[in-house]
């Protein structure tokens, strides 16, 4: 994973204009994410106690993205019933939502026609100059593909503006979706 890591900060300390991110599975680990470890280990209150100790840090990503100019977007794909990995997720999109991050979300469904043979993979587009496939082994980041090249990544960014477009307003569905689910089990 430290390859692709390294080669996303290089990258994105270049003269990036944006930055895409579409995500599409739905369980997920970040250990070292405290509110992540709480909600591995179970303690559902905990976990969303926790949250706010990354407004800091967010909101720094997102005054770094607007001081250099670069449009930050985000889709998440959202499959039904919700598992609790994306439940937990969606307060923490929620905080980022409430620092101008732009997020919107896909329910699955309306994107069967596109997966009939492969879901929509997890992208990180740069700009118009780099594709990133993110690669997961049961939830946890491996490493990436990367591309460059131009007719993929145009491709990519016009797939993605499209879906972008298709998403729903983030609060909405969080609202009518997410909060008034009970704590996951």
């Amino acid at each position: 994973m430290e390859p692709y890591l390294d080669d996303f900060a290089k990258s994105f300390a270049g003269n990036v204009r944006s930055l895409n991110k579409l995500e599409r599975g739905q369980d997920f680990e970040e250990p070292g994410f405290a509110s992540w470890d709480a909600f591995d280990a179970g303690d559902w209150d905990r976990s969303i106690a926790l949250i706010p100790q990354k407004r800091e840090a967010y909101s720094r990503q997102l005054a770094e993205a607007a001081e250099r100019n670069i449009l930050r977007r985000r889709l998440r794909v959202v499959e039904f019933p919700v598992t609790p990995y994306v439940q937990w997720e969606m307060f923490v999109l929620r905080l980022r939502v409430e620092l101008g991050d732009l997020i919107r979300v896909l329910d699955a469904r309306t994107v069967e026609d596109l997966e009939r043979t492969d879901r929509i993979p997890e992208l990180v587009i740069l700009g118009d100059a780099l594709v990133y496939e993110v690669l997961y082994d049961e939830g946890a980041t491996i490493g990436a593909r990367r591309c460059a090249d131009p007719e993929v990544v145009a491709d990519a960014v016009a797939g993605f503006d499209i879906l972008y477009e298709r998403g729903e307003n983030f609060v909405e569905f969080f609202d009518r979706e997410i909060l008034p689910l009970a704590p996951p089990s």
